[in-house]
């Protein structure tokens, strides 16, 4: 695992310190009583106190997502940050699992059987580039919350991201007429059609549509939340902490 340079450890700092509990229940069934008290100490500013709690819970949970997301928010608050990241990315291959998991049970109801294949992201793009795959579960994140976005990068017919090699000439018509359509409802007339052209095409049906949600310590102090993305929000030149 490559060493967090100083500054980006120190623009995530503050919003690490913010997220490890105020993102979650103050109690949960199940929990501990001493994990309750990571908890408590983390909200208290005690994170040496807390790891030893947090790295026992997540031995007797190791695949636990609130425990996982606690315990990398302490690594950082420690300037831990390798074993944070180390934390952060095995979460992270954790919500990749999750979908393909849902969509090969789905699958299993109409009776076909599958073998789950977890590929490293660096080996995954090739592999989707080379077609080399019965189904392929992957993310769609889009930057900005916002049709022209998603379907300009994700499905006409020189998109960079359109894996697929979906190509229709009718559906980039309606992918500019929406762009330059001025009245919302008109627009939003325009992105259903082109909903459903995707869909009778089955191309890339969506399995779910995550909730994402942003939090922070009172002490923290000019961090502008972006209202149409989850992903913009992150220009750290005018947060500071105020303590």
């Amino acid at each position: 695992m490559p060493h967090t340079p100083q500054f980006l450890r120190m623009a995530l700092l503050p919003l690490l310190l913010a997220l490890p509990t105020l993102c979650l229940q103050d109690s949960r069934p199940g929990v501990s009583a001493d994990y309750e008290k990571a908890l408590a100490w983390l909200k208290e500013g005690r994170p040496a106190e807390a790891l030893p709690l947090l790295e026992a819970a997540r031995e007797r949970q190791p695949s636990d997502p609130d425990v996982l997301y606690n315990l990398a928010g302490c690594y950082f608050a420690l300037n831990r940050s390798q074993d944070g990241a180390r934390i952060a990315e095995e979460l992270a291959r954790q919500n990749s699992r999750d979908p393909a998991v849902l969509l090969s049970s789905q699958l299993k109801e109409i009776y076909i059987d599958t073998e789950l294949d977890i590929v490293d992201t660096t080996q995954w793009y090739p592999k989707v580039m080379r077609r080399d795959y019965t189904i392929g579960a992957v993310p769609m994140e889009t930057g900005v919350d916002d049709p022209d976005q998603m379907f300009a990068e994700n499905f006409t017919c020189e998109a960079a991201r359109n894996y697929t090699g979906f190509c229709n000439a009718e559906f980039d018509r309606l992918v500019n007429a929406q762009s330059a359509e001025s009245d919302p409802q008109k627009r939003k007339e325009i992105v259903w059609q082109l909903e459903r052209i995707l869909a009778g095409a089955a191309i890339r049906p969506v399995l779910f549509y995550p909730a994402g949600a942003s939090c922070q310590r009172p002490y923290v102090k000019g961090l502008t939340i972006m209202v149409n993305s989850i992903y913009n929000g992150w220009r750290m030149e005018d947060v500071w902490l105020d303590r």
